[in-house]
């Protein structure tokens, strides 16, 4: 799973994914500062299963705070996107061609309206138009790549087969076809229905949540309401980066997706500032947003479930105690988790053990969220 980070220039994703990743990308106030994709880990939020144990974790990958357990994540920051890509306008075609490395996409939008569609600066943009114009041109490839092949597809399994490196399969057909009360003969389809199929399904395989950033604008408060009730979260991608570089120069206590921080360390005149002013946010927003946004993309857009695979007594050989949590698709049963660890495990599985109840498990038992999972396998 990754999940890509993408809006116009000057939107402020850069600073979105640096926030999320603490990464040195590249950020400047003009068009295609990114041109190539970043990619970092973000971490999605979680309560950890170690108060469940009794015990205090050591994760290998990611890191654990009063409880509190942050799970790795992969993150793409994309090229600038601009009206026109699917025609290959601007970095176009390799900007839609590096979106579907992502599972979904997080859209920075300048809910100030202080940039044009093209991130030029300028006053009282209506952001609602970035919103709609990175659904057309999402809807306009998939639809410009159907088209390109139509005449040469006449059943089902043809689209399939165009479309499978786009994650489309004959299951996400069906359900399209039949929620869009479509004929099973795709060449009674007039061209509507063709745009419509391809709308739904770019939204099945490639599902948008919206970032409202730079809410510490005033400006913002034109726009904000109109844009939560379009599905998007509220958020400050630079106070967020200001949280994070405070702490970890000890300079306060902030653990990501929290609304308060206290400070621990001396600050300047210039800092109590800006930390004030990030004060007034979290009381009208409780949180960045940041962190919240990131959770809502992977546990309720993709429904994906954190699962913990450790050794009987919680430990890896190192002696860490609860190494590892894994991010899972929905529906992965135990053998899944077995291959995710190590082909052997998955080739030699016998059977599981849920360690919360010492229950045995089949291959075919579906994990949950928060599952402790022993493997056993033939060695």
């Amino acid at each position: 799973m990754k999940i890509g980070i993408v809006g116009k220039p000057n939107a402020g994703k850069t600073t979105f994914f640096k926030a999320l990743t603490l990464i040195d990308a590249k950020i400047a106030n003009f068009p295609f500062t990114t041109i190539n994709p970043n990619v970092g880990y973000g971490f999605v939020r979680v309560n950890c299963v170690e108060k469940d144990f009794g015990v205090k974790c050591n994760p290998k990958y990611g890191y654990c705070i009063d409880g509190k357990r942050f799970v790795p994540v992969e993150l793409i920051d994309v090229a600038g996107l601009v009206p026109g890509a699917h025609l290959g306008r601007g970095m176009g075609n390799k900007f839609l061609n590096d979106l579907m490395q992502a599972s979904c996409l997080i859209h920075v939008v300048d809910s100030s309206g202080t940039t044009d569609e093209e991130g030029k600066e300028c006053s009282n943009h209506n952001p609602l138009k970035d919103v709609e114009f990175l659904e057309k041109e999402l809807n306009m490839w998939f639809f410009s790549i159907l088209e390109k092949n139509w005449k040469k597809i006449n059943k089902k399994e043809e689209i399939a087969k165009q479309l499978s490196g786009l994650r489309v399969n004959l299951d996400v057909i069906n359900e399209v076809i039949t929620k869009l009360n479509l004929d099973e003969n795709i060449n009674k389809w007039n061209n509507e229905e063709k745009f419509n199929f391809a709308r739904l399904l770019r939204e099945k395989v490639l599902p948008i949540l919206i970032a409202a950033n730079k809410v510490d604008k005033k400006e913002s408060d034109r726009w904000i309401e109109e844009l939560i009730r379009r599905g998007a979260i509220p958020c400050s991608a630079e106070a967020e980066l200001a949280l994070r570089n405070a702490a970890k120069k000890n300079l306060i206590k902030y653990i990501p997706g929290d609304a308060n921080f206290s400070v621990i360390g001396n600050l300047n005149e210039k800092q109590i500032n800006v930390l004030n002013k990030i004060k007034s946010i979290l009381k009208k927003y409780g949180s960045t947003g940041l962190q919240k946004i990131l959770n809502k993309a992977v546990f309720e857009i993709l429904n994906y479930i954190v699962v913990y695979p450790v050794s009987k007594d919680l430990k890896d050989k190192e002696g860490n105690i609860l190494p590892d949590a894994f991010l899972m698709p929905p529906n992965s049963t135990t053998l899944d988790l077995a291959y995710r660890i190590h082909k052997d495990f998955g080739d030699k599985f016998i059977s599981a053990i849920n360690l919360k109840t010492n229950q045995r498990l089949g291959r075919d038992y579906k994990l949950r969220n928060n599952d402790v999972i022993e493997i056993i396998y033939k060695k």
